[in-house]
């Protein structure tokens, strides 16, 4: 016997559709900063636009998934498509490693040889290219509890670090001359990124490996269910996340009387629902007897083989 509670929290933010406006921010200025980096001759900015570009792709990527993530289940996926979101995140994860590497290789060897730079039109440049990460920021911070936009969230953030370090080396460079603070700085916020994407990866393997979400503890979940009036004991809890969203649990659990169960069940729901957040719950009712029963058999037959 089995009993299942679904529910859809339907004020969530749309990930699909800040996903799908910081594509168009991100490509669209990823087209202006490689004809700024043309007129201008500055590597920095043409590198630059070839990750905006990179990015871009990253973020429909993600916005895909998230667009996915919405079909409903179906007989071959009776969970539905939730998790492409989780693996979307993880190929973005993967990609910032790539890029991470590449702007590195990039920066050490504009070290030995910096190029001339127009410090003028990179610094103007630069500054358009703050100003739309900033708005594609704040469009993909109102989803951030998403792991899917978290990474999207990943990519402009580095994106944003990158027009900084730009409009830095473009004023530098206008006002002084000295070539190398661009790749230094590059190499700065590399470091930064890394450790976000390091951090960030951590997260995405643990719901790929059925973790416990972060902000849950098993031990106090199984404790405050074995406390509802009717209740004897709880076993064979598990909780994890299909996605950044929605949280699952399944547990067994002992009743002191079987015809008890429905309103049992009501209270269990309730609790994890306004406690704990958990909607999305499965449970197993046990009357004691059976317990008792398997336990006493187990027992024989330990005997036995004694």
């Amino acid at each position: 016997m089995q009993d299942q509670a679904h529910c859809h929290d339907y004020h969530r933010v749309d990930s699909r559709r800040i996903l799908t406006l910081a594509v168009g921010l991100t490509l669209g200025y990823a087209i202006v900063e490689a004809v700024g980096g043309w007129l201008s001759g500055s590597l920095a900015l043409l590198s630059d636009a070839g990750h905006m570009l990179t990015d871009s792709t990253a973020l429909g990527l993600a916005a895909i998934a998230a667009w996915m993530a919405r079909h409903p289940p179906s007989h071959r996926h009776s969970y539905g498509l939730g998790r492409l979101e989780t693996l979307a995140a993880l190929f973005n994860v993967l990609l910032m490693v790539i890029l991470v590497i590449a702007i590195s290789a990039a920066a050490l060897e504009r070290l030995r040889a910096p190029p001339p730079v127009r410090g003028g039109v990179v610094t103007w440049v630069a500054f358009l290219g703050l100003l739309v990460n900033i708005a594609a920021a704040w469009l993909l911070m109102g989803g951030r509890d998403n792991l899917n936009v978290r990474a999207a969230l990943l990519h402009v953030f580095g994106d944003l670090l990158g027009s900084i370090a730009a409009l830095v080396s473009g004023v530098v460079i206008l006002y002084t001359g000295w070539r190398p603070i661009d790749p230094l700085l590059s190499l700065v916020i590399v470091v930064l990124i890394l450790v976000s994407t390091l951090r960030l990866l951590r997260e995405v393997l643990h719901t790929l490996l059925e973790g416990v979400p972060k902000h849950l503890n098993l031990q106090e979940v199984g404790r405050a269910m074995a406390g509802v009036e009717g209740v004897l004991s709880v076993h064979d809890l598990h909780i994890w996340s299909l996605t950044g969203e929605t949280t699952v649990l399944s547990a067994h659990v002992v009743l002191q009387r079987i015809d008890g169960w429905r309103a049992v069940l009501g209270q269990l729901q309730e609790l994890l629902a306004e406690r704990f957040g958990i909607a999305h719950v499965t449970l197993q009712p046990e009357p004691v007897e059976i317990i008792v029963r398997i336990g006493s058999k187990g027992e024989e037959d330990r005997r036995g083989r004694i």
